[in-house]
């Protein structure tokens, strides 16, 4: 059994994306402990607005002190899906976690989203969340602390969240159900379904590219917040901790974090940008213009 000190050394972790981003962050949290990251995404070569590769992303979490199996795939593929799960299995021997982190984003009305970039954001979000989760559910049972991570926001009817982005939001909210019908279809089974979204923008490609360039960076937090909130949940006993909508800022501060000042990008903190699906943030005392 792991120490307290390295809680995930030795598990084993499979994660839709993980190029980049959160994604990678959260592996190379994980791999700081010793854990296996079992990587499923495309990327195999440098992209001009895209950092890192697949690639690239196993030398950093061996670096990190992980054992990385990098899986070329498209979540999207069922093919594709039962093999990279195949593959982790033979590797290390079983999955202890999974963490569905691979997402599409596109924030067009109704009338200007194309049926392409619909179709898009359904079959990575929602139905990869689904595909991925469903092929590993099997191996998950046989795990000590089996955990499934979801990044997506809290679920609301509220219509505010669904007017302006309709596509997105049912894509994303897609995951978050999985979120809330795998902690009870699965309560029996002792494996943990939560999903996990931050009070504020991460400093992401997505960001940089689509949402305002290096000014909407600046009101960002680094992805390390959300990789040190995964972490703190993924430690935790999966049959008492299931069935929630963490913010990442709340779980932190559930782990006696008072100071979150050092996740900054570099922007002034006290104008930091409010994230989609999110009410309000406040920021440990800081004021937070949205």
């Amino acid at each position: 059994m792991a120490s307290t000190a390295a809680p995930l050394a030795g598990k084993t972790i499979i994660m839709s994306g993980g190029s980049r981003g959160i994604g990678l962050a959260i592996a190379l949290r994980a791999a700081r402990d010793g854990a296996n990251l079992a990587i499923i995404a495309k990327t195999t070569e440098p992209h001009p607005k895209l950092e890192g590769t697949i690639h690239t992303a196993a030398k950093e979490i061996e670096d990190a002190g992980g054992t990385a199996l990098p899986i070329v795939g498209d979540v999207r593929d069922d093919e594709s899906v039962a093999s990279a799960v195949a593959q982790t299995v033979e590797r290390f021997g079983g999955i202890d976690i999974v963490v569905n982190n691979a997402s599409a984003i596109d924030l067009s009305g109704t009338e200007s989203l194309s049926m392409k970039k619909y179709d898009l954001m359904q079959d990575i979000n929602c139905r990869g969340t689904f595909l991925l989760g469903k092929t590993s559910i099997p191996h998950l049972r046989k795990a000590e602390n089996p955990h499934i991570l979801t990044l997506s926001p809290p679920l609301t009817l509220d219509p505010k969240w669904y007017s302006g982005h309709l596509g997105y939001t049912l894509a994303k909210f897609g995951m978050s159900m999985t979120t809330l019908a795998w902690a009870r279809e699965f309560a029996g089974d002792g494996i943990a379904a939560n999903s996990l979204w931050p009070r504020t923008l991460i400093a992401t490609a997505a960001v940089r590219n689509l949402l305002g360039g290096e000014a909407a960076l600046q009101r960002s937090r680094k992805p390390e917040i959300y990789a040190d909130a995964a972490h703190a949940i993924l430690k935790r006993p999966s049959r008492s901790c299931t069935g929630n909508f963490y913010l990442v800022e709340d779980v932190l501060a559930e782990e006696g974090v008072t100071d979150f000042s050092g996740y900054g990008y570099g922007g002034d903190d006290t104008q930091l940008q409010v994230d989609i699906y999110v009410e309000e943030l406040a920021a440990q005392g800081k004021a937070v213009t949205a």
